[in-house]
Parts: structure tokens; sequence; C-alpha cells
């Protein structure tokens, strides 16, 4: 498992040519946030348009393609809250995270 700045690394290169428009705020609970605005990515627990909260072992297995988003919001196990439409521009940028 990667550690909580190797994964705000990676968020930071999958954003760096432009991120979304809005911002969004990966809540991992007792791991750590991840806070991305356009290109900026940092770890501050601020408030986003769209929060997205699950574990930090179900981040990873998204960006690796192992666990599909729309399963895992289906089954409780990715919570979303905000401007659901801010997540589902996510895909591209959690592929290049893997």
């Amino acid at each position: 498992m990667a550690t909580l700045e190797e994964i705000t690394e990676k968020m930071r290169e999958a954003v760096a040519g432009g991120g979304l428009d809005q911002s969004v705020k990966f809540d991992l609970g007792a791991d750590g946030v991840i806070h991305m605005d356009g290109s900026t990515v940092t770890n501050e627990n601020k408030p986003a348009d769209c929060t997205l909260t699950l574990s930090k072992a179900d981040f990873e297995a998204m960006g690796r393609k192992e666990l599909d988003p729309t399963m895992a919001f289906m089954s409780g196990r990715l919570k979303i809250a905000g401007d659901m439409g801010v997540a589902m521009k996510l895909q591209p940028i959690l592929s290049r995270v893997g």
C-alpha cells in the first residue's frame, strides 16, 4: 500500500496538465485527506464542491481498476456528497493514478 504522500504525489502528476474546474476532496478517514482544486493537490481538509469518502485501500483499488467506482458507490464503500457531476468527471484522472 502506498502512503498518503505517495498517493498525493501521483494525483499531482495526474492533474499536472490541468485538472477539473471544480474542487474535489477524497476523505480517506483515519488515513487523511486529498484535496484537489484544478491542478493543485494538497492534504488540506478544506471544503470542496464534491467530497468522496472511502478507505485508502478502496481508493488505491479504484486507481488500479480492481474496484469499479459505480459498484463501490452502489455497495456503500464509496460515499459521494455534493456535486455528483464532478464525481463523474474523475475517472480519467483516477485511471492515471493507478
